[in-house]
């Protein structure tokens, strides 16, 4: 492959002091009614450690260029391959892309980006959010040493879109996934709902919060509520009902 990234994109990773390059679409399958998982291969050296994410660069519904940011699923270095599970019931444009990636498109790849990683001090880990965060919590939760604890309070649109994964043996893993019932999707009525009916697990503990910008705020407050201080909560929006990501791929997190 003798493609080389665009200009931006060469420079935007010398500036965040990360990798830049092209990458290769492998596949994009269907994994649920709201997921696709989308295989990108010459891609490795830009998934990180478990909980950091990737730049996709690609167009808008009006032609014009963006970023996206995806939290890498899973990365195989012997085949040069990362994996991405991408939402798809909505007309963004990442979403898009990924209903229509083929294989052998080509794609600027900017990463590992991300602040976020698993804690390692943590005796027991919980993940709570929506269908977009499947992804990383799943890769997030792989890699917790055994013994250890892994709980999911997962709101999805469908039973279909309550996808599992394979952990460790001796791995503790509690899943509680939410009907959404046709809720507004800034609505916290389910994911509250979820932490409520949960007890926390004696020892010290670390959530990972990850959704929808007022849903993630509302879960923060209620952890806070029940003990777990801000040291201990780790929260990022991935998307804000209502409202286009940014072009460089964050949400609105602005107030009102």
């Amino acid at each position: 492959m003798n493609s080389t990234p665009h200009d931006s994109s060469t420079e935007l990773a010398a500036r965040l002091d990360t990798n830049v390059g092209v990458g290769v679409i492998v596949s994009s399958t269907v994994l649920s009614p709201s997921l696709r998982e989308v295989v990108i291969g010459h891609a490795a050296c830009y998934a990180g450690a478990p909980g950091n994410d990737i730049m996709v660069r690609l167009a808008d519904a009006t032609g014009k260029f963006v970023r996206r940011r995806y939290s890498v699923r899973a990365v195989d270095p012997e085949t040069d391959q990362l994996t991405l599970w991408v939402t798809s019931t909505h007309e963004g444009a990442g979403s898009v892309w990924a209903r229509g990636a083929r294989a052998g498109d080509e794609v600027d790849l900017v990463g590992p980006r991300g602040k976020i990683t698993l804690d390692p001090k943590a005796d027991w880990h919980l993940f709570v959010g929506d269908t977009s965060a499947f992804g990383a919590f799943y890769r997030l939760a792989e890699s917790i040493e055994v013994p250890g604890q892994a709980i999911f309070v997962v709101e999805v649109a469908t039973g279909e879109d309550a996808l599992s994964a394979t952990f460790d043996e001796g791995l503790g893993v509690t899943g509680i996934f939410v009907d959404h019932q046709g809720r507004a999707a800034n609505n916290a009525a389910g994911v509250l709902s979820g932490l409520a009916a949960l007890e926390l697990p004696a020892g010290e503990g670390h959530a990972y919060l990850f959704g929808e910008f007022t849903v993630m705020k509302a879960a923060h407050a209620a952890l806070i509520e029940r003990g777990l201080d801000d040291e201990h909560i780790s929260r990022k929006a991935f998307w804000r009902a209502g409202r286009h990501n940014a072009e460089h791929g964050e949400p609105d997190k602005s107030e009102g």
